[in-house]
């Protein structure tokens, strides 16, 4: 697109993706100094919008980035007042008592928090500094310079004609130029994975591991609300067929974040994430809980969990990954958006040291040294060895070794090294024959629901007219290969119906409702032919999450 004719615009550092991390580093450049210009590009339609994470926060980043958030007015206002962990049967649940967990795993002093408010809360921080945020726009490339180096991205192109090409009423957007470029897109952000592809950066480190999570507000009954409770299980119904767990915390306002992972790594390609989440529901242990109550909103998203031996090499000429971008997230704790913003402000005082010695468009190596060295890498090397001792062992060998790792790590050391975690989720995948059919029930409509209602209740949407945002490689591979040999996963592995294989009189079709996509990436990941890439969308469109 050579002939396409854009202004420019120069910054010190331009910052694609309004979440913990890219706004922890604008504060904390702004913090440095109060002159440097600093720009924050959001695709969603507001801060907030696109952020699902209804999570336990651990306040250590916030600490460190603003000290005095308490009487900003931080909406951090659920401290954690019990910690409960469950293993699930069919028909009952046994609990697993907190003594014998490690230190790390303890919540209190944590808070049950909206992430997509504490962004909104850290952007009004971040523009009463002087900070630049742009929502809306949606960063479609990177842009490079004569050497190689990333030197900006394009942002806020609209209206393309639906095969993707220029057409009368499109708007090119514009080039905005860094001295140093930041991407904090969150998990499989897709400028992120074009990064990591042209410099190599996951070379000598281990594969990248993923989950889906999905999760739903539900107002419940005031009797049954217990503010400030937290509640993690595993077990049913999972079972064997695939690791994961479920997480139901208490907030304010009698509501509960209700919420399912399944690790991504599982074999069978007739399991149905999406399904499992909803007949998690029926256990009676939180059938019980939301009966009489209504859900209120749903979402869904990808999780990095490779941890500490997966994180990529986070810099390359111009350009630093942040947060979940490299896959940050402390496993056994569900948390990571401390650690995101612990990352964002190592990035700003490296670029701040760099800028400040006259350099622009090279590696900030001080940032990588200290995500390795300092807090990040110490949180996540004390339980880098959970995950892959899960895939390999199964979940009650891994709970007790893990266990014990988690214990022996916080003395300093590990009786089992670092383990690998072998192949990506996507070639862990096996061929359907291999395995049986699963069976689901129909959802009741009152405690469970199907993919497309609940869909409504992302408020998510796409333009029509737009290309399609999820492109296939190779458009005939997923009926000639998916279909016959993995039974196309894809119409399961999806937790939003974007997917499905009709019959026709031609044979079987592919269809993409690309208009239903949530931006979990999922299908980036667990595709088994690796043949569907993510792409952003135009800016605005997706998910609008209210309050999650």
């Amino acid at each position: 697109m050579a002939e396409i004719e854009r202004e420019a615009m120069e910054y010190d550092v331009v910052i694609v993706g309004a979440g913990p991390a890219g706004l922890s580093a604008a504060i904390r450049l702004k913090q440095l100094d109060a002159d440097i210009n600093v720009v924050v590009l959001e695709k969603g339609s507001e801060v907030g919008a696109h952020i699902l994470s209804g999570a336990v926060l651990d306040p250590c980043g916030l600490d460190a980035l603003i000290p005095d958030w308490k009487e900003k007015g931080a909406p951090l206002n659920t401290p954690v007042k019990e910690d409960n962990f469950y293993m699930l049967g069919e028909a009952g649940e046994v609990r697993i008592p907190n003594f014998p967990m490690p230190p790390l795993m303890n919540n209190h002093g944590n808070y049950i928090v909206s992430m997509a408010n504490v962004c909104r809360w850290m952007a009004e921080q971040a523009e009463e500094l002087g900070v630049e945020i742009f929502p809306g726009m949606a960063c479609s490339e990177l842009v490079y310079g004569d050497n190689g180096e990333v030197k900006g991205v394009v942002a806020g192109v609209f209206g393309l004609e639906a095969d993707g090409s220029y057409g009368p009423g499109t708007e090119p957007g514009m080039e905005l130029h860094g001295k140093y470029v930041f991407l904090s897109e969150g998990v499989r952000g897709s400028l992120a994975k074009e990064v990591i592809a042209k410099y190599d950066l996951q070379a000598g480190k281990d594969v990248q591991k993923f989950g889906v999570g999905m999760k739903e507000i539900w107002e419940i009954d005031p009797a049954k609300h217990k503010e400030g409770t937290v509640t993690h299980t595993m077990g049913w119904p999972l079972n064997g067929n695939a690791g994961g767990g479920s997480f139901v915390y208490h907030l304010e306002n009698n509501q509960v974040y209700v919420g399912f992972v399944v690790h991504l790594n599982y074999k069978n390609p007739h399991l149905f994430p999406y399904m499992e989440f909803q007949r998690f529901k029926h256990h009676p242990m939180i059938a019980e809980l939301l009966e009489g109550g209504k859900r209120v909103a749903y979402g869904a998203r990808a999780i990095s969990e490779g941890g500490y031996q997966s994180m990529c090499k986070m810099v390359a000429p111009g350009v630093a990954l942040l947060g979940c971008s490299v896959g940050m997230v402390n496993v056994p704790r569900i948390k990571g958006n401390h650690n995101a913003m612990l990352s964002g402000k190592a990035a700003a005082e490296a670029a701040y040291a760099a800028i400040q010695d006259g350099r622009a468009a090279d590696e900030l190596t001080a940032y990588e040294v200290e995500v390795r060295s300092g807090a990040i890498g110490k949180d996540l090397k004390k339980v880098r060895n959970v995950k892959p001792m899960w895939s390999k062992w199964g979940m009650l060998p891994s709970l007790a070794l893990g266990g014990l790792d988690m214990w022996t790590n916080t003395l300093g050391f590990s009786l089992f090294g670092t383990l690998k975690h072998g192949k990506t989720d996507a070639e862990a995948t096996e061929p359907a024959d291999k395995h049986k059919v699963l069976d689901y029930p129909k959802p009741d409509g009152k405690l469970s629901f199907d993919r497309l209602t609940n869909v409504s209740f992302a408020m998510t949407n796409h333009e029509e007219s737009q290309p399609c945002h999820l492109r296939l490689a190779d458009e005939s591979l997923p009926i000639a290969v998916n279909l016959p040999k993995y039974a196309e996963p894809a119409q399961r592995y999806c937790p939003a119906g974007v997917y499905e294989v009709l019959e026709g009189e031609d044979g079987p079709r592919f269809q993409i409702n690309f208009q239903n996509c949530v931006h979990c990436k999922t299908c980036d990941i667990k595709d088994p032919s690796q043949n569907i890439t993510w792409v952003t969308p135009q800016g605005g469109d997706g998910p609008n999450y209210p309050n999650m």
